[in-house]
């Protein structure tokens, strides 16, 4: 599949963030164009064919329309139409460089004389890991990072120190790469960034030597989305493209829209709109080729919510509240109720957005069903975000339920430090 060009994707994101259809993006086109142009309009139906062929980035409209498109969403035909340029950084064939110049820690160990392993050993493996992973869903990191990294340091153990074939060793590897994966996502959730990032690294090295560029991808990816949340967003940004890059065309389609999703959020972080907007497009460009296709387990969490859950919170970061809080309403309203942390961190979103929009009584409200949930929810991540949802409700401490919600809020949830 093609990138998606940047103008498409915006488009096509404008018209969601409004909630309209293609016959509602026609409609609007027509009311935006003057007596004599509308005239000239072609039938709804063709201009929607038309709507759809510019979305799907086979040609760039041309006037009119790219001025009645400006108009109907208020935004400049250069912000619109025009080629973001991106900051010059290192390529994603450094970055991999970069990631992958350490020693090699899976050397196995001298005169091995462990037992044989085959497949039903990588098949119990595999099942293993796939159990941290669900348990990641309903136990947040500071209860979970034990058990996983105990699973991570005996997988590593194993291939070590017993023999196999070739390519027994490489599920192996592949297999370390997942235990990686997601004890890194389980470390950074507890707050241990510093052995997330490691742990990612480990992985990395694994993936890549088991020669699995869409697991290889999704560490990379992994990494970026740490580095963007507690470091350089620039840097995650460079780390970002790198995973997209390793994913190429041909990895499964859930695989490349977590990637260009990561992308968006980095792009988000750093403060380049366009170029985020461009990326959310891309990604669900990616997911919509998703059917049924072969595709690795870790991906399974991947669906149309995550991206719109994606979509809001760069709406917020962005000061968009008009925009996010639709669609984290929409979200919330049929998340699954069980992934608390998941649940509460989404509340965080919202509580910002109705804040940014002017609606401290609402924000009020929301934050405070995020301390209620995120009380005994043992995740560095959530306490982080109830902080900045508290001190982003500092100017509006004269609403009785504001100053009530500040005045309630446990002591150590008040500073973003």
């Amino acid at each position: 599949m093609r990138d998606l060009p940047g103008w498409a994707a915006r488009l096509r994101a404008e018209r969601r963030e409004r909630l309209w259809t293609q016959r509602d993006m026609a409609k609007h086109l027509a009311e935006a164009a003057d007596a004599r142009t509308r005239d000239r309009f072609p039938e709804r139906e063709s201009l929607v064919r038309m709507i759809k062929d510019w979305e799907a980035g086979r040609h760039q409209p041309k006037d009119p329309y790219r001025v009645l498109y400006s108009r109907a969403f208020d935004i400049s035909e250069d912000e619109l139409f025009g080629n973001p340029r991106l900051p010059q950084g290192r390529t994603p064939a450094e970055i991999l460089h970069a990631l992958l110049r350490e020693p090699d820690p899976f050397t196995p160990s001298a005169g091995r004389k462990g037992r044989r392993l085959g497949e039903s050993t990588v098949e119990d493996l595999a099942a293993r890991v796939h159990g941290v992973r669900l348990a990641d869903d309903v136990i947040a990191g500071k209860d979970l990072i034990r058990p996983a990294f105990r699973e991570l340091d005996a997988a590593v153990r194993t291939y070590r120190h017993s023999t196999y074939t070739e390519a027994v060793g490489r599920s192996l590897l592949a297999i370390i790469g997942e235990f990686a994966q997601i004890a890194g996502w389980v470390a950074s959730d507890a707050g241990e960034h510093d052995k997330a990032a490691r742990t990612y690294r480990l992985g990395i090295r694994a993936a890549h030597e088991a020669g699995d560029r869409t697991l290889e991808s999704n560490l990379i990816g992994s990494l970026a989305y740490q580095v963007t949340n507690v470091g350089d967003p620039h840097e995650g940004t460079e780390l970002a493209r790198a995973a997209v890059e390793v994913a190429g065309p041909s990895a499964p389609a859930r695989a490349r829209a977590l990637a260009w999703d990561r992308l968006a959020w980095a792009h988000t972080r750093a403060g380049r709109a366009q170029e985020a907007i461009h990326a959310l497009g891309a990604a669900e460009a990616a997911l919509a080729d998703h059917g049924g296709e072969d595709e690795p387990g870790y991906l399974y969490w991947v669906d149309a919510n995550e991206l719109q859950i994606m979509e809001a919170r760069a709406y917020t970061e962005l000061r968009r509240p008009l925009r996010a809080v639709p669609l984290l309403t929409e979200v919330l309203s049929r998340y699954d109720a069980t992934h608390t942390r998941e649940v509460a961190l989404y509340l965080s979103w919202l509580a910002v957005a109705l804040a940014d929009a002017n609606e401290p009584e609402e924000a009020a409200c929301t934050a405070a069903r995020l301390l209620d949930l995120s009380a005994d929810v043992a995740s560095d991540r959530t306490a982080r975000r109830v902080a900045i949802v508290l001190e982003r409700l500092k100017p509006y401490r004269d609403v009785p339920q504001v100053r009530e919600l500040l005045v309630s809020a446990p002591s150590s949830s008040r500073s973003t430090s």
